[in-house]
């Protein structure tokens, strides 16, 4: 098998929705993060590209129709080159990223762009149409935004809860305490906010033309725990006892939109790229487990990318969890039982947004700019998928200056 290698990064700033990106359709956004990417190797041939992959959760509205070759053609890249559009959910571009290692690995291509796109402001409102209805007949509409809809009646309840409701019952099951994660939201701002101020998304993102967003816009660098503490929660009513609800929108992600990409390729790229490569794509792991505690998938998914790599978890120096919510990254990250503060080092999408098609490519940049920064040899990027599943890859970085961190219990 040939080795796969990530070469660039690249991201927009993700803005609120209905904010700074509403304007822009998710093709759009796409085919700006391709002609960045492009734009950071002066000296590639893009007709070399072997194929473009990208995510996307949504694909109901104006993403419709194979959104990787829309933004290719939007991108002007020329028309010989293939794309393919993947929906894992929140997964999709980090499963791009997959297949793309695949393709390289068995030598059916030596350079992919990856990435993926989501625009939650502009998700449609839909009319269900089915053989039974006739014109004229009073139909709903049902918003595409997020989260379970046009649900078949065969699917069990218990399945079929909310996202909020199930990352509560999750946080019941694995004991996650409000206080705590109301204290990891805290940090993922203040992180969020430090990386931008420090510069280190100098180089993973590029701004989008024609707006004003120059950061990640749901960044709230004056969050606090005590700030955090009076939001009331949104899926169950407050209250004493251990079923009060504990979810609010200060430690759940906020809904966004952006676009991210990536080149991987063989070692061969190197050349045609005319860069050398950031990180190896040591380990791929995906797992799934019932519906309503998707949150917790990421655990057996990164697992196993470990032992396909070869290392464990004493190994690892840097983790990249997508935070859907607090408590579901706080229960991965104690089943785990690693050291917290080796995880988002540089914020986390409780405060820099969760554009659910885009979001795997950027952890996969960001593991690997920051085990660049850092030296350390080996890192986990994951994210949870609504519908009970869970993805992991293992990033070997291609240059470490430190020896294996060793980390404690949390």
């Amino acid at each position: 098998m040939n080795q796969a290698f990530i070469y660039d990064a690249v991201r927009t700033p993700f803005g609120k929705s209905g904010g700074a990106l509403a304007g822009l359709r998710p093709d759009d956004l796409a085919a700006h993060v391709i002609q960045a990417s492009l734009s950071r190797v002066p000296t590639f041939d893009p007709a070399l590209i072997d194929e473009v992959v990208l995510g996307n959760a949504n694909g109901a509205g104006e993403e419709n129709r194979n959104v990787a070759r829309m933004a290719t053609l939007l991108a002007g890249l020329p028309t010989s080159i293939p794309g393919t559009t993947v929906n894992r959910l929140c997964g999709s571009s980090l499963d791009a990223a997959i297949i793309a290692a695949r393709q390289i690995g068995v030598g059916d291509a030596d350079v992919v762009l990856v990435g993926g796109t989501e625009s939650m402001s502009r998700a449609p409102w839909v009319v269900p149409r089915t053989s039974e209805s006739a014109d004229g007949d009073d139909r709903d509409l049902v918003s595409t935004e997020l989260g379970w809809r046009l649900v078949n009646p065969r699917m069990p309840s218990e399945w079929t809860v909310s996202l909020g409701e199930a990352t509560e019952q999750l946080r019941e099951r694995y004991d996650v305490s409000r206080e705590r994660q109301d204290a990891f939201a805290a940090r993922s701002h203040h992180l969020a906010d430090s990386a931008w101020a420090n510069g280190f998304y100098d180089e993973l993102v590029t701004m989008v033309p024609d707006t004003a967003l120059t950061r990640d816009e749901s960044i709230r660098p004056g969050s606090t725990v005590q700030k955090l503490a009076t939001l009331s929660p949104v899926f169950r009513p407050a209250g004493p006892g251990p079923s009060a609800g504990t979810i609010t929108a200060g430690n759940a992600s906020p809904l966004t939109d952006g676009a991210s990409a990536a080149f991987l390729g063989s070692e061969a790229a190197a050349d045609l790229l005319g860069l050398s490569p950031l990180a190896r794509i040591a380990g791929r792991g995906a797992a799934a487990t019932d519906p309503q505690f998707f949150g917790f998938a990421p655990v057996e998914a990164a697992n196993r990318a470990l032992a396909q790599a070869g290392v464990t978890w004493s190994d690892v120096g840097a983790v990249e969890i997508n935070e859907a919510f607090a408590a579901q990254a706080l229960a991965c990250i104690d089943a785990w039982d690693i050291d917290p503060t080796i995880v988002n080092q540089h914020g986390g999408a409780l405060a820099i947004g969760h554009p659910l098609g885009a979001s795997g490519t950027r952890l996969l940049g960001t593991l690997a700019r920051s085990l660049q920064a850092s030296g350390e040899r080996w890192g986990v990027a994951a994210i949870c998928i609504g519908v009970g599943q869970g993805l992991a890859v293992v990033l070997e970085n291609v240059s470490p200056r430190r020896t294996p961190t060793m980390v404690g219990a949390c």
